[in-house]
């Protein structure tokens, strides 16, 4: 599976950006997908996962500003980011698994090359 996430940018805090990734490659609906981020000077740390039916996972920290959706037509996933904040600053990357489980990064057995999201206070 390859992966191509785009939609980074800079914003000002309180604004919106919207994240994509297009997968290609295997069968896009047999996998979980989800969305990293790592800040500077910071470890990776999870964002957001969606599984093949569809149940989200999100971490505490973005729960109730961040969606997460796919496409499994459109072999996309996204992630709707509202009310961001300085510490949202980051580059996020999307990655896919095919084993269970969501939150651990090394899990993930593709990842796409990231987008840099800035926020500014």
């Amino acid at each position: 599976v390859q992966l191509q996430a785009s939609g980074g940018g800079l914003v000002q805090a309180g604004g919106s950006l919207s994240l994509s990734c297009a997968a290609s490659g295997r069968t896009f609906s047999n996998y979980v997908m989800g969305w990293f981020r790592r800040a500077p000077g910071k470890e990776r740390e999870f964002v957001a996962a969606i599984t093949r039916n569809r149940i989200t996972y999100y971490a505490d920290s973005v729960k109730g500003r961040f969606t997460i959706s796919r496409d499994n037509a459109g072999n996309q996933v996204y992630l709707q980011m509202n009310s961001l904040k300085p510490e949202d600053t980051a580059v996020y990357y999307c990655a896919a698994r095919s084993s269970v489980g969501v939150r651990e990064g090394a899990g993930y057995d593709y990842w796409g090359q990231g987008t840099l999201v800035t926020v500014s206070s």
